[in-house]
């Protein structure tokens, strides 16, 4: 069964198709009106930030073409263009699967008020969300890869996670040493110990685990 991101931009895509097979020209301008082009565009635009998030090398691509020296059925022709090529990569397994983008999105909106945080002054804070966020991959790492998140009915530690993370070769010896560190400097945040660890400490570690996160997606 198709994904409701597969079934959007099929729908544009066949729009766009049925169009062009009604007209006399390669870029339906006789049938495809000056302000259903425009909508098209921001349909086949949306469709694809969608499926591919706004980071994609499609989305980067779609959003290119409206800046190339061409009118609006030139431009939704490439963005077309574009969608049809993601939609093909989608259905043959060559990208990520949409879970791990969607956990992809929604990781770095925590990571980025993390940021905001610090940047801010509230030092304190923004380790706790951090930590917070690499805790919650960690659990979503564990999904993935089969590992239980409970033992006896209860939760896990965060620490005991990450060895059996590390030890089933979801990542490497070295990615487990540092998120070990990392739990501990987000220990000191979430118990008070505000004085273990400085501004700059907490701007490395929100560093980190973004690279981790985008490195080992969940």
């Amino acid at each position: 069964m198709a994904s409701p991101f597969e079934a959007e931009l099929d729908a544009i895509i066949q729009e766009y198709a049925t169009a062009r097979q009604q007209s006399q020209h390669d870029d339906a301008s006789d049938v495809i009106s000056d302000v259903r082009v425009r909508q098209m565009q921001t349909r086949c635009l949306a469709a694809i930030e969608r499926a591919a998030g706004r980071g994609s090398v499609y989305f980067e691509q779609a959003k290119a073409i409206l800046e190339t020296n061409d009118h609006s059925w030139g431009h939704l022709a490439g963005q077309i263009g574009v969608a049809e090529s993601l939609l093909h990569n989608i259905r043959n397994g060559y990208l990520r699967t949409l879970e791990e983008l969607i956990h992809g999105e929604l990781f770095g909106d925590f990571l980025e008020m993390a940021q905001h945080l610090l940047e801010t002054g509230y030092k304190d804070a923004a380790a706790v969300v951090c930590g917070s966020t690499l805790e919650a991959h960690l659990k979503q790492l564990c999904k993935k890869a089969g590992i239980p998140t409970e033992a006896a009915g209860k939760a896990k530690k965060a620490d005991t996670i990450n060895g059996e993370l590390g030890g089933a070769g979801v990542y490497s010896k070295l990615d487990q040493k540092n998120v070990t560190a990392w739990l501990g400097l987000r220990n000191s945040a979430a118990h008070g110990d505000y004085a273990a660890y400085d501004k700059a400490q907490v701007g490395l570690f929100i560093a980190s685990v973004r690279d981790f996160v985008t490195r080992v997606p969940a």
